[in-house]
């Protein structure tokens, strides 16, 4: 199991940043998929996440901090999930990490990536 993550940076408040994640070693589409962070001297906590396709598609849930900034989307036939960020806030420092969630158990993958860090300082 593999998760790389890309796309951070250095941004000012207010602007825009999309990152990715590339996940192999396992069935992706049958997994949800999530976007953890974690800030220095916090824990890691949880952003994002995106649903297997259902009938009508994947459905999404974020955290209330993120909620109407950040949107996550998935390409299966790519295995990567994306994270698009919008008005971005210096409390969205961090370093990002996705994972992947058994849609039975709800447990996440052990693995984790490096990550990929987002600054957002003016």
């Amino acid at each position: 199991v593999q998760f790389v993550e890309s796309g951070g940076g250095w941004v000012q408040p207010g602007g825009s940043l999309r990152l990715s994640c590339v996940a192999s070693g396992f069935t992706f589409s049958s997994y949800h998929m999530t976007w953890y962070r974690q800030a220095p001297g916090k824990e890691r906590e949880w952003v994002a996440t995106i649903s297997t396709a259902g009938s009508t598609g994947s459905s999404t849930n974020s955290a209330d901090s993120v909620k109407g900034r950040f949107t996550m989307s998935r390409d299966n036939a790519k295995n990567t999930v994306y994270l698009q960020m919008n008005s971005l806030k210096p409390e969205d420092s961090a370093v990002y990490y996705c994972n992947a969630r058994n849609v039975l158990t709800g447990a996440l993958l052990k693995y984790w990536g490096q990550g990929t860090q987002v600054t957002v300082s003016s």
